[in-house]
């Protein structure tokens, strides 16, 4: 990969996308793994942190190929923020309005990227994201809460007005991953086929930034230092679904969604 390359157009444009990271084998082997906790568990839609209850996110995270690029959009100094799967099952009306990831997350700096990570067909039929290129430059646009039990945001955070023309199509095959900043607005639509479309969601920021909200949050270092000490740490899987390990991961469930629910 020229990842010179990538920084540039991820520089300008706010994303970017296609980025080769799995082979067919690997996207089959995490997508088993995946649905095997999913058969003890239930959905791991949205459950955060999925790095400390299982192995396979964790290695996808932390994977050097991932954090190399990583690295060429934050800097060196690393802290994983969030893993967590964003799936939409198979001709469901569950969508995604326009908004920024940023909005309400009560961090410092924008010094943000998020990997999404397709462990499935991400098209224009299963509802892929899309894009707004250059929205990351304007800083925070005006978010509206609704109500809305389809839209998979937390709070329903919509951005209205927005030129659709200007949008652009994200699609991935699986094993590709796109990088989006935390300023550019993004949305999508339902899922009309007939698979489920499942995505790893990974958050990075770098270690100067902190959270403003409460001195509760947690992290995790994946390359190099943390001069700052500003959170707590996060313990990786060592083992899929330890019972203690599932039993903290509720708690910092809990953290995130007040964290992310309040304005």
């Amino acid at each position: 990969m020229d990842i010179p390359a990538l920084a540039e157009t991820y520089n300008r444009d706010g994303y970017i996308g296609g980025v080769p990271i799995l082979t067919a084998g690997e996207v089959a082997r995490h997508r088993a793994s995946m649905e095997a906790a999913e058969d003890q568990i239930g959905s791991l839609h949205y459950r955060s942190k999925a790095h400390t209850i299982l192995t396979s996110p964790l290695q996808l995270a932390t994977d050097n190929s991932v954090l190399d690029i990583v690295e060429s959009l934050i800097g060196p100094d690393i802290l994983l923020y969030n893993v967590t799967y964003i799936i939409k099952e198979a001709n469901a009306p569950s969508h995604v309005s326009w908004h920024q990831d940023l909005t309400y997350w009560g961090l410092s700096h924008d010094d943000q990227v998020s990997m999404w990570l397709a462990l499935s067909v991400a098209d224009d039929v299963s509802g892929c994201m899309r894009m707004l290129p250059g929205s990351h430059t304007h800083g925070r646009y005006d978010h509206e809460t609704r109500e809305d039990s389809a839209n998979v945001l937390l709070q329903g955070q919509t951005v209205t007005g927005v030129d659709e023309e200007k949008a652009l199509l994200c699609p991935l095959q699986p094993g590709e991953a796109s990088f989006h900043h935390g300023w550019t607005l993004h949305a999508s639509m339902p899922n009309r086929s007939h698979d489920r479309r499942i995505g790893l969601n990974v958050q990075y920021i770098a270690a100067h930034v902190k959270q403003t909200k409460h001195d509760r949050d947690t992290v995790m270092l994946v390359r190099g230092e943390d001069r700052y000490g500003h959170y707590g740490y996060d313990r990786p899987a060592e083992a899929d679904l330890e019972p203690a390990a599932l039993a903290h991961q509720r708690y910092l469930e809990d953290l995130h969604r007040e964290t992310a629910g309040t304005s």
